[in-house]
């Protein structure tokens, strides 16, 4: 399928990233891990995809996730949030905030319930996102604004309820080859025209580790989510009381690494359409992998925290009440009701976002079950 046509604007901004990662390649000494690379695509400041400026959520930008699809995602995601807070406190910290449209509605659901959290913190590194995150909370939730806050790193400790919808998948992951004389990290280099190419050389250190702990059959390519699992080891050192929530698509290890996925699970979105080539147009395009809960499981375990939960996120939505939320909503209403039916379904249809996309839920000193695993808890599948 052919992408669009990028306009002279965004490819002269793609031009200037390119010029940024061929002087890292230089100074590296002509070699860059992909997870680096990565990482300066979506991250380098001003230039990356999440910190460049450009609309990256909803129709008119490069893909859709659930708050935006329907505002009872977080509405009904507000039932585990409350009840985190309750034997905790209350307050929400929530990473990568997106447009801001779960905030809003998750603030908005939680006063409606008369437990509004005493503070909402985000964390985000795109100036231009915590500027729409603004906007949209001023307009969606203006009187609870002043709860709001916005936060330049994690916070030294937390109490309370931690949340990340798609989070993890967009944090810079490793590239692994197990070839049949061994494994092979896979970086990048540039050519003599200045066009980024693939290289790989022996992996070595941790990654040779991590991949030597993974069982899969030569000729094999997939990803190793070491930062996916930093950041939760982070939280281990920082949560003193609460549980983390994680969204996101992907699968147990056993999965992840599945023969039918020899070809690793990366991929890229463009207004909307997915490709497999991190090096069109750098910064232009998302960069994502799949997530291995398995690891984020055991991440988190060695860090002292307690998994508490893991289901897809059709079975954690139903547990936490998303048909008794629909139905508040006027069923003769037609012209308001289907659109709003046709939605939800999205979230929990298994040929959508149900099946595919998991709830993970890490924590400590929360000693009451949580709700949104009540039913359907897959923790014995990782």
């Amino acid at each position: 399928m052919a992408l669009p046509q990028p306009d002279s604007n965004a490819q002269e901004h793609s031009r200037e990233l390119t010029r940024h990662i061929g002087a890292a390649i230089a100074a590296a000494g002509g070699w860059l891990p992909f997870s680096r690379f990565m990482e300066l695509a979506l991250y380098a400041p001003g230039l990356g995809y999440y910190t460049g400026g450009s609309v990256k959520f909803g129709a008119s930008g490069d893909f859709i996730t659930a708050p935006e699809i329907s505002p009872h995602f977080a509405r009904t995601v507000a039932t585990q949030i409350a009840q985190i807070m309750f034997a905790s406190q209350p307050a929400v910290f929530e990473a990568g905030a997106g447009s801001g449209a779960l905030a809003a509605e998750l603030l908005l659901e939680l006063e409606r319930r008369c437990c509004a959290p005493e503070r909402y913190a985000i964390l985000d590194l795109s100036g231009e996102l915590i500027s729409r995150q603004r906007e949209t909370l001023a307009k969606r939730a203006p009187h609870l604004l002043a709860r709001v806050e916005w936060l330049s790193r994690l916070p030294e400790t937390w109490d309370g309820a931690v949340i990340g919808n798609e989070l993890l998948d967009a944090l810079p992951v490793e590239l692994l080859e197990w070839r049949s004389e061994g494994i092979f990290e896979r970086g990048v280099t540039s050519d003599a025209s200045g066009n980024f190419v693939w290289s790989a050389r022996p992996a070595q250190g941790a990654i040779l580790e991590a991949a030597e702990s993974i069982e899969v059959a030569p000729p094999f390519c997939s990803e190793l989510g070491l930062a996916g699992s930093a950041w939760i080891v982070e939280w281990g050192r920082r949560l003193r009381q609460g549980a983390i929530l994680l969204f996101d698509y992907g699968f147990p290890c056993r999965e992840f690494y599945h023969p039918q996925r020899a070809n690793g699970t990366l991929m890229c979105h463009y207004r909307h359409h997915a490709h497999d080539d991190p090096f069109w147009w750098p910064g232009l395009s998302d960069i994502t992998a799949h997530v291995d809960f398995t690891a984020v499981a055991e991440a988190g375990f060695t860090a002292g925290l307690d998994v508490l939960g893991y289901t897809s996120q059709a079975a954690f939505l139903f547990n936490c009440g998303l048909t008794e939320n629909l139905g508040r909503n006027d069923v003769a209403d037609s012209r308001s009701y289907l659109p709003q039916a046709r939605a939800v379904d999205k979230l929990v249809n298994p040929a959508e976002m149900g099946e595919l996309f998991k709830v993970i839920a890490l924590g400590r000193g929360i000693a009451e079950p949580l709700v949104g695993f009540s039913r359907g808890d897959r923790l014995h599948t990782l």
